[in-house]
């Protein structure tokens, strides 16, 4: 069985039939396969006819991990995401080819990388205005671009959700509300703000004057629907245009997953209990929507920080009398003198 053969019927057979996975995650095990099997092509100077499965080392994974990470500038958990994704796919070579046991064994055994806790990037509403602010609503193109922007904002949406949103999913009839398909095919319903239907339905009234007829609320400028990634090039235009007036978006990367983060952490600010932000976005467990809890009271923080205390930051100073052994032996080991009994 050739390579192509076996792709194929990891895709068509396994991943499809036997474990039913969601379009999302069978395009990000695509995107995976994609770029593994052109960095195989780069290195060993051949054909993706030629590859033969025996290439796939151990140590060639590592290679290809290592690239992603160093050229292509993915993060770690990239990187963890492209490993899970050559593990599933050598566990089922395994079960196809058994003389390819051994070989799986050792895929199986790399680790992933252990990554550095960040803060989810996010934006203020001050940044969120200013590149709302960008795009023309008087032509076809700037109206899509600012109801886009809008809705992402106001839904928390997944990229690819925003792009499947069809006309028929949005009731604009108050109250107004957009039905979002997720992960899993699972649907939620999500309330919108007078100002988000106003201006879907603006773009949607440029459309029909132009005679363009679609199920698909956003298209491109060639009247197909927009994918993943023109929403993102859009997103990223935007906020570079709003850069010039809000300097603290120079320099950054928006894309359509900070403006994900920027609705749970808005939400969670405005005192809206953790259940809500998971159901708002979509989160299959709690722990996932927790993050954002934490991500705000960080802001608290440092917010407190810029504002100094009423006795000018100076910490009370405690009687000598008061001071018990046991905090004055610790407090000097803290200062890393040297205790003498």
């Amino acid at each position: 069985m050739t390579f192509s053969h076996i792709v194929s019927a990891f895709f068509t057979r396994h991943l499809v039939t036997e474990c039913g996975l969601a379009a999302n995650t069978i395009a990000s095990y695509s995107d995976c396969m994609k770029l593994l099997i052109n960095y195989l092509c780069e290195c060993l100077e051949i054909d993706p006819e030629a590859i033969d499965i025996q290439m796939i080392s151990p140590e060639r994974v590592l290679d290809f991990l290592d690239y992603i990470e160093k050229e292509r500038g993915n993060a770690t958990t990239t990187r963890n995401q492209r490993l899970a994704a050559i593990k599933t796919f050598f566990h089922f070579l395994a079960r196809t080819v058994p003389e390819l046991m051994h070989a799986n064994e050792r895929i199986q055994a790399i680790k992933q990388k252990s990554s550095e806790h960040h803060p989810l990037p996010s934006l203020t509403v001050e940044e969120v205005v200013a590149i709302l602010a960008c795009p023309d609503p008087s032509t076809l193109m700037g109206a899509r671009d600012k109801a886009l922007l809008q809705l992402m904002h106001n839904t928390g949406a997944r990229v690819q959700e925003l792009a499947d949103i069809t006309i028929a999913d949005v009731r604009f009839d108050a109250p107004a509300t957009v039905t979002v398909t997720g992960k899993g095919r699972k649907t939620r319903v999500i309330p919108l703000w007078e100002e988000t239907a106003e201006m879907l339905t603006h773009y949607l009234e440029l459309r029909k004057q132009l005679g363009i007829d679609s199920e698909h609320i956003f298209l491109s400028s060639r009247g197909g629907p927009m994918t993943r990634f023109g929403i993102g090039r859009r997103v990223a235009l935007h906020a570079k245009a709003a850069s010039a007036i809000c300097p603290s978006l120079q320099g950054r990367n928006i894309t359509p997953h900070v403006f994900r983060h920027t609705t749970a952490l808005h939400l969670i600010e405005a005192g809206n209990d953790i259940f809500v932000v998971r159901d708002w976005l979509g989160h299959a467990h709690i722990k996932t929507a927790s993050q954002y809890v934490e991500v705000s009271v960080e802001r608290k923080r440092r917010a407190l920080e810029k504002m100094p205390p009423p006795d000018g930051g100076k910490p009370p100073e405690t009687p000598q009398w008061k001071q018990p052994a046991i905090m004055e032996f610790l407090t000097r080991c803290s200062r890393k003198e040297r205790y003498v009994a």
